[in-house]
């Protein structure tokens, strides 16, 4: 599987990234995030929003799960920390198959229930600012993404 490798220096550049990576979605992707605490999953999901269209404040979901935002296309924004050690189905398939783009962070812990093609982003931190975004696509839909973005 080939990887595409993004650095950015500023919470601005990473939420920049995330907005071109809306330019390029649709209804019913799958992006699941991981990286430590702070490395800025939430930070790039609120670009993504930004560049769906969304108007309201994004924050993590982490008491809710999921939180849903009205955009041009609507966003699923799911923090699943808290089900690390749960094998529950909470109705993924649903918003992994709806009308929206949904956003996993911490994707991991419910590998299970995760469709298999996606793009699996890894937020990495290099110091206080400085952010190596590791893209993997998982499927044609995917690496187009990734090729447009990478350009």
């Amino acid at each position: 599987m080939e990887q595409y490798f993004f650095q950015t220096q500023t919470e601005e550049e990473t939420k920049k990234l995330a907005e071109k990576l809306a330019l390029l979605v649709k209804p019913g992707d799958v992006l699941t995030l991981e990286g430590d605490l702070g490395a800025g999953k939430t930070t790039f999901t609120k670009g993504l929003g930004t560049g769906l269209g969304v108007r309201r404040t994004i924050n993590s979901p982490t008491y809710t799960i999921v939180k849903e935002y009205t955009g041009e296309i609507p966003l699923y924004h799911m923090d699943v920390y808290r089900l690390e050690e749960s094998d529950e189905d909470i109705g993924f398939a649903e918003f992994f198959q709806g009308e929206g783009v949904t956003v996993v962070e911490w994707a991991s812990f419910i590998n299970d229930f995760l469709p298999e093609e996606r793009l699996a982003i890894e937020i990495r931190r290099k110091d206080e600012y400085t952010r190596e975004i590791v893209m993997t696509p998982m499927g044609e839909h995917y690496e187009f993404i990734c090729k447009e973005l990478y350009r």
